[in-house]
């Protein structure tokens, strides 16, 4: 399978595919609570990755993928409760999980990458 480098796009169809994903599972009091916390986080990053890359400065750009980091490890935790709670889902959540951890090394990697051209000018 190809990825698509285009990270608006990959981060928006990491959260379409959350979305369809969790609208297949039983909506109980525990599914409810992490159903709500997954869509809001996996949505997130590719919202805070928009905004990023309109950053008014390095420092402001940096601050805001910082964010999508923060966002994608929340992801993965509510990704690894939602496995706790259904475990007959794991190998399509471990799928997500994957991407969530692809995607937090590509943000590390920017944010490093963008603090090393900070120092060096």
């Amino acid at each position: 399978m190809e990825k698509n480098f285009d990270l608006e796009e990959r981060t928006a169809v990491f959260a379409e595919n959350t979305i369809d994903f969790v609208r297949r599972l039983k909506c109980d009091t525990v599914n409810t609570r992490i159903i709500s916390q997954l869509v809001g986080s996996s949505g997130s990053i590719g919202a805070n990755y928009c905004e990023a890359t309109e950053a008014e400065s390095k420092k402001d750009f940096i601050h805001k993928i910082s964010i999508c980091k923060k966002e994608i490890k929340e992801t993965r935790h509510w990704l690894r409760l939602l496995a706790r709670s259904n475990p007959e889902h794991k190998d399509e959540i471990r799928n997500s999980w994957k991407e969530a951890q692809e995607l937090l090394l590509i943000f590390s990697k920017i944010i490093r990458s963008s603090k090393t051209k900070v120092i060096e000018n």
